[in-house]
C-alpha cells in the first residue's frame, strides 16, 4: 500500500476528522463535569453531612451528588455501583436525607447521541473499505480502477542500458537491432514487402541476461517501452488480468510506435487447462486476451511485444506460433569468448591488478552465466576491500571462483583428524581417478577445506569449449564419479555417506546414456520418457510412462551395469597407483590445497587405463575401418596443444588450460 498517495487524497482527512470529532463528543458528554469516586467512597460521603442533593440515575447505576463542602476539589462528584449493592446504595440515599432532597432520573438518549451512534460505525466501515481497497489496487486516486495496467513506462530520465552494456549475446543483440531499426526507420523494410514482428521471445537459462537486453532496447529504441511482469496481470478478482491486457495494448497503440516488455511471461502463458481451475481459470482468460490482442492489433501500429521466460516447454503453443511470436531467440550461457567479454564489461570501474588476465579467469569459470560472472567480480571486490587491498588480484577471484561454485569456506567447522583424512583420500581417489583415464578433462584444483554443504572438493575443468560428448568421456565420468567411494573402500575397507552426491550424479548420467542417448545395446537408440526437461504438473500430471514394465527393468538392469563398470574401473585404477594416492593425501592434508602445477607433478608417474575396447551398437553392424577425413588444423589450436603437450606455457597461462563442457564438477566429499 502507497501511504502517500493515500495521504495525498483530501477524503483522507475528512473522514480523519469526522471520527475525532465524533469520540470527542462522546467522551465530553460521558465525562459531564463531575469528578468521579469509587463506590467505597461515596457511601462514606453519604453517611455524612455534607452532602445537599443526590441524583440516582436508573440502568446507569450510577449517583450524582453535590457537596456543601469540597470533596478533593471538587463539589460535584459521581460514582457508579454494581446491581449486587443496588439495596445498600438506595438505603444509604435515604438515610442521608439531602437537604435539597434526592430524585431518580432514567437516561434518555439525545438526537445527538442516536446520530452519533448510528454515524460512527458508518465511518469506521467506510474507512475499513477504502483501506482495502487501496491496499489490493494501490490506493490514491485509482481506487476502482481494477483493470487498469501496471506497467511502467521507461523515459529518458531513468539510467539508460545500451547494447554497449551486454555482452556473450551476440546473436541477440543482433536480431533485437533490427527490431530497433524497423521501429526507428520502417520504409526501409516495408519497401521490400518486410512485416514488422510482432513479438520477440527470448529464452534461455536464468543469469543469462534476457532482462538486461530488454532493458539495452529501451534505452537503445527511442520510443515508449512499457514493462511489466507476468504475475501483474494476475489478480484475486476475476476478469483483472483480460481487462489489464487490454488497457495494456490500447495504451501502446495510442503511443505507437512503442514496445512492450513482458517478464516471466511463463506465469501467465503456461499451457491452457494445464493448471486446476478448468476453462475458468482466471490465467487462462488473461492468456486468451493476449493472444487475441497479440494477433488482432492493427499492423500499422507499429507495437513490438518482447517476452522473456526461462520456461519456454511450458508455454502455450498458440502464443509460440509465427504471427505473435515470430521471433524465438535462445540466450544461452556464453563461451569463451563471451565471457570474456562479459567479464570486460563487468570489470570496468574495479582495480584490476596487473597480473589480471580476464581471459584466464573466462577459461576458470566454465558454464558460467553473465550473473554468475558478475557475482565473481563482485566476490573478489568484497574480499579485496575485506583485506584492506587497493587492487583485485588472483588470489582474490580465484577464492571468488570457488565461492561462486562450492559456496563460502566454513572456517568454523572444525574436523577431526581422521576425519580430514577419510577427505583427503576421497578427493585424492576422484582426482586420481580423473587423472588416470583416456578422455577426462585436467584436474585443475582439490582441496579438503569444507565450502558450503561439502567437505571438500575436485574441480575438473575442460580446456575449451565442447557442445556435445562422447560415449567414452561420459564412461570415464562414471569412473571419475565412483573414485571418492572406490578410494574410501579401498584404503580404510568402511566407506561413508560422502559418496552420496557422488553416487546421485553417476545414476543420472548413467539412466540419460541408457534412455535419452541410446548408448547401451540392450535398449539401443530408442528415447524412453516424454522429455528430459523440467517436470510440469498440469501438463505431465495426466501423461502415463511411455514403456513396459519389462522395459523398465531392462534400463535399470542397464544403469546398474554402467555403474559397476565404473565402480571396476576405479578400483583398477586406485590399486594400480596406490603409492600416488598416498602421496596425494599427505600433501592435501599438509597443504590443504592443491593447485594444477602441484597436482601435474604428482601425476607424472600416474599410471593410466587401458583404452576401451571399441563399442558396437550391435555385433551384426561391424563399424567401419575407414578414418575420418583429415581436417588442417588452425594454427591457434595447433600451437595451444604443442605448448600443453610440452608444458611450456608461463605460470599466469598454465590456467588457462581448461574448458568447459557445460559446468565444473566439485566432487562433494
Amino acid at each position: 500500500m502507497d501511504f502517500k498517495k493515500i495521504t495525498r487524497n483530501p477524503l483522507f482527512y475528512v473522514l480523519l476528522i469526522g471520527v475525532f470529532l465524533i469520540v470527542g463528543f462522546s467522551l465530553i458528554s460521558s465525562l459531564g463535569g463531575a469528578k468521579q469516586i469509587s463506590t467505597q467512597e461515596g457511601l462514606e460521603l453519604l453517611s455524612g453531612d455534607t452532602v445537599t442533593e443526590v441524583v440516582n440515575t436508573d440502568g446507569d447505576q450510577r449517583v450524582d451528588m453535590k457537596l456543601s463542602k469540597e470533596y478533593e476539589g471538587a463539589s460535584d462528584v459521581q460514582f457508579y455501583y454494581v446491581s449486587a449493592r443496588a439495596d445498600e446504595v438506595v438505603t444509604a440515599i435515604n438515610e442521608a436525607n439531602p437537604k435539597d432532597g434526592f430524585n431518580d432520573a432514567v437516561p434518555r438518549a439525545t438526537w445527538f447521541d442516536g446520530f452519533i451512534s448510528l454515524l460512527l460505525p458508518i465511518l469506521l466501515l467506510g474507512l475499513l473499505f477504502w483501506f482495502l481497497l487501496s491496499s489490493a489496487q494501490g490506493g490514491g486516486s485509482k481506487v476502482m480502477q481494477f483493470g487498469k495496467s501496471r506497467a511502467k513506462l521507461v523515459t529518458k530520465e531513468m539510467p539508460q542500458v545500451t547494447f554497449q552494456d551486454v555482452a556473450g549475446s551476440d546473436e541477440a543483440i543482433e536480431e533485437l537491432e533490427e527490431i530497433k531499426d524497423f521501429l526507428k526507420d520502417p520504409s526501409k523494410f516495408q519497401a521490400v514487402g518486410a512485416r514488422i514482428p510482432k513479438g520477440v521471445l527470448l529464452y534461455g537459462p536464468p543469469g543469462t541476461g534476457k532482462t538486461l537486453l530488454a532493458r539495452a532496447v529501451a534505452g537503445e529504441a527511442g520510443v515508449p517501452f512499457y514493462s511489466i511482469s507476468g504475475s501483474d496481470f494476475v489478480e484475486m478478482f476475476v476478469g483483472v488480468g483480460a481487462s489489464r491486457v487490454r488497457d495494456l495494448f490500447n495504451n501502446a497503440k495510442e503511443n505507437a510506435p512503442a514496445i512492450i516488455f513482458i517478464d516471466e511471461i511463463d506465469a501467465v502463458g503456461r499451457h491452457r487447462g494445464a493448471g486446476m481451475g478448468g476453462g475458468h481459470d482466471e490465467r487462462e482468460q488473461t492468456l486468451n486476451q493476449m493472444l487475441v490482442e497479440m494477433d488482432g492489433f492493427d499492423p500499422k501500429a507499429n507495437v513490438i511485444v518482447i517476452a522473456a521466460t526461462n520456461r519456454p516447454d511450458i508455454l502455450d503453443p498458440a502464443l509460440l506460433r509465427p504471427g505473435r511470436f515470430d521471433r524465438q531467440i535462445g540466450v544461452d550461457a556464453p563461451d569463451l569468448k563471451g565471457r570474456t567479454k562479459i567479464l570486460e564489461v563487468h570489470g570496468r570501474g574495479k582495480p584490476l591488478a596487473d597480473g589480471v588476465d580476464l581471459e584466464v579467469v573466462a577459461r576458470k569459470t566454465p558454464g558460467f552465466t553473465g550473473a554468475d560472472l558478475a557475482n565473481v567480480l563482485n566476490e573478489a571486490a568484497l574480499l579485496t576491500a575485506r583485506s584492506n587491498a587497493q587492487l583485485i588480484d588472483n588470489r582474490a577471484l580465484d577464492e571468488a571462483i570457488d565461492r561462486v561454485i562450492a559456496g563460502p569456506q566454513r572456517r568454523t567447522r572444525v574436523m577431526k583428524d581422521k576425519e580430514k583424512l577419510i577427505t583427503a583420500y576421497h578427493e585424492g581417489g576422484h582426482a586420481l581417478a580423473a587423472a588416470a583415464m583416456n578422455h577426462t578433462d585436467p584436474v585443475t584444483k582439490v582441496t579438503i577445506l569444507p565450502r558450503g554443504k561439502a567437505l571438500g572438493y575436485t574441480m575438473v575443468l575442460p580446456l575449451d569449449d565442447k557442445y556435445s560428448v562422447t560415449r567414452n568421456e561420459l564412461q570415464d565420468q562414471l569412473t571419475y564419479a565412483m573414485g571418492g567411494r572406490v578410494a574410501e573402500e579401498i584404503v580404510f575397507h568402511d566407506p561413508t555417506t560422502g559418496a552420496s552426491n557422488d553416487i546421485e550424479k553417476a545414476t543420472n548420467i548413467a539412466r540419460k546414456m541408457v534412455t535419452e542417448y541410446g548408448m547401451t545395446g540392450d535398449i539401443g537408440p530408442v528415447k524412453l520418457g516424454q522429455s528430459s526437461g523440467e517436470v510440469f504438473m498440469g501438463r505431465d500430471m495426466g501423461h502415463g510412462r511411455e514403456f513396459s514394465e519389462r522395459v523398465a527393468e531392462r534400463v535399470d538392469v542397464q544403469v546398474r551395469d554402467l555403474i559397476e563398470q565404473a565402480h571396476n574401473e576405479a578400483y583398477e585404477v586406485i590399486n594400480a597407483n596406490r603409492a600416488v594416492l598416498d602421496k596425494l593425501a599427505l600433501e592435501l592434508l599438509e597443504k590443504e590445497t592443491l593447485d594444477h602445477l602441484e597436482l601435474a607433478e604428482i601425476f607424472k608417474d600416474v599410471k593410466r587405463l587401458p583404452p576401451r575396447p571399441q563399442w558396437l551398437s550391435s555385433e551384426q553392424r561391424p563399424v567401419s575401418e575407414l578414418p575420418p577425413v583429415e581436417v588442417p588444423q588452425r594454427r591457434d589450436e595447433a600451437g595451444l596443444a604443442a605448448s600443453v603437450e610440452a608444458d611450456e606455457l608461463p605460470a599466469a597461462e598454465k590456467a588457462t588450460k581448461r574448458r568447459p563442457t557445460g559446468q565444473a564438477r566439485p566432487a562433494t566429499a
